[in-house]
């Protein structure tokens, strides 16, 4: 709740606050010292963050099976992904917020559990109404696994060789999940059911759960309850899903629809509001400061863009290679697999990479290879099994997984120790908002290019690739402009300190 005070104590309050930021990330007195995690504590913290990665890609292989199972309507199978993506990219950084104030192992221990129930739930579900529920719950536990597990490794390593070591293991751990979500989920669809998708989860997050009460030392309370802001929380959360929302429903319904078009207003309405919040409140949410910082700019806007063409790449190529080719939901995610393959081993030399060519020119050579890649799928084959073509996949591989390192190393350079759960919160929102809409665009256009043919569905697959294409370019752009500002200096606004001496001489 809001404290009554006056603006000038608010601009103080503020003042002292922001100035605490500035001295962690300088490296004053008020800096956490940087413990590290051991080997099978760090190997923990991968493994939840791969079993976030693998709910999602493992989902995308069962969408036509579960269509035809629980009798999704027309084109609302795509709800089981959206669903998922609107909580999760709604409440990721307020769940990077809590976790920075109450405890990191403690909201990922409590995200971890909610996400094991939830996938228990989505794999006893009977009906289309309850797995979209279970999705929607299994959202909110990723939101608080995700940013507490990315702030666990950014604030118990300083910044540096051990922490760009430790970020490689973590990209290249999403590339396994990709890999395993893909085979795994063709796997467990064709000889078990779609259920077990969601059910795998359920001893690996319950397991990961009660390992990290073991593995993973308690870090302190680092905030009162009054601290957090909780009208920050709901504004954010509510233009996110608002806004996700619309893009989803516009792309099915018509841009001018009354319900899209409301949705709009809701989110535009709500982000003013959560403006309003950050300005007044003597512990923001998020620091408006923050994110006009070159590098937390930079990192978001590719986050965007790699959120959106992974997720429709995944969407479109499955329904593509299972419906066109006609291939079984295991040879689609063979086809698919080698992908993350490379993207694994980019990961893991991720740290060597970045040392030989720098972080500008990593994230230039990743996007364009992006472009490259999706450019080359713009030739679909209409028949067939297999093609010499999906070799370009390695492209994508690279190109994705080079992105995400990238801009997970940029966001956290020069952040202070306590914001490191928001800058989890505000990367992964930025990523799963692109996700969300990457898939309503990109299997709008498929549908749209198919629905105006008379022939076949790979017209409008083609056309997919070509959005994807634009994605990959534009980010090269980003990245060629944007990389050359992003060191971040490590204090944050200028005027704390002013504002501070000025209050200390009176």
């Amino acid at each position: 709740m809001y404290e009554v005070r006056t603006s000038r104590q608010r601009r103080i309050d503020r003042a002292r606050y922001v100035s605490k930021q500035a001295s962690e990330a300088s490296g004053g007195a008020a800096r956490i010292h940087h413990s590290g995690l051991s080997s099978a504590a760090l190997a923990l913290v991968l493994v939840a963050s791969f079993m976030v990665v693998l709910d999602f890609s493992i989902v995308n292989v069962a969408l036509p099976s579960i269509h035809h199972a629980l009798g999704f309507g027309g084109d609302s199978v795509q709800w089981v992904v959206t669903v998922y993506a609107i909580t999760f990219s709604g409440l990721l950084i307020l769940g990077g917020r809590i976790a920075d104030l109450f405890g990191r192992r403690r909201i990922f221990v409590a995200g971890l559990l909610v996400f094991a129930a939830s996938s228990l739930a989505a794999g006893l579900s009977r009906d289309a109404v309850m797995l979209v529920v279970a999705r929607a719950v299994q959202g909110i536990g990723a939101a608080m696994v995700a940013p507490a597990s990315l702030s666990l490794i950014t604030s118990r390593f300083a910044e540096g060789p051990q922490r760009t070591r430790a970020l490689g293991l973590y990209g290249a751990t999403a590339s396994i999940g990709f890999v395993a979500g893909q085979v795994l989920g063709g796997v467990l669809v064709q000889y078990t059911g779609w259920a077990w998708i969601f059910l795998v989860n359920v001893p690996v997050g319950v397991a990961a759960a009660l390992l990290a009460t073991r593995l993973i030392a308690s870090d302190r309370q680092r905030a009162k309850i009054a601290h957090l802001d909780l009208w920050g929380g709901v504004f954010a959360t509510t233009t996110v899903a608002a806004a996700v929302f619309a893009v989803s429903e516009g792309t099915v319904l018509g841009w001018a629809h009354p319900i899209v078009v409301a949705a709009f207003v809701v989110a535009a309405v709500a982000l003013a509001g959560f403006i309003v919040a950050e300005r007044v409140h003597s512990h923001p949410l998020v620091d408006l400061h923050l994110l006009i910082r070159p590098n937390i700019r930079t990192a978001g806007i590719l986050s965007f863009f790699m959120g959106a063409w992974t997720a429709g790449e995944l969407v479109v190529m499955s329904l593509y290679l299972q419906q066109s080719l006609h291939d079984s939901p295991l040879a689609a995610g063979l086809v698919i697999a080698p992908q993350g393959v490379v993207g694994f081993i980019t990961g893991m030399f991720g740290s060597r990479l970045l040392r030989r060519v720098g972080l500008r020119r990593l994230l230039i050579a990743s996007t364009l290879a992006i472009g490259l890649g999706f450019l080359a799928l713009t030739n679909l084959p209409s028949s067939g099994h297999y093609s010499a073509l999906f070799a370009v996949v390695l492209l994508i591989g690279f190109g994705t997984v080079g992105t995400v390192f990238g801009t997970t190393v940029m966001a956290s350079q020069g952040m202070a120790d306590a914001d490191q759960g928001l800058v989890g919160g505000v990367v992964n929102t930025t990523r799963q908002i692109g996700a969300a809409m990457g898939v309503a665009v990109l299997v709008a256009v498929a549908e749209g290019a198919h629905a105006s043919s008379d022939t076949s569905t790979v017209g409008g697959d083609r056309a997919a690739m070509l959005v994807a294409a634009l994605l990959g370019l534009s980010g090269t752009v980003v990245a060629w402009l944007g990389a050359r500002s992003s060191k971040t200096p490590r204090a944050t606004p200028f005027e704390a300190a002013a504002l501070v001496k000025a209050h200390n001489k009176q």
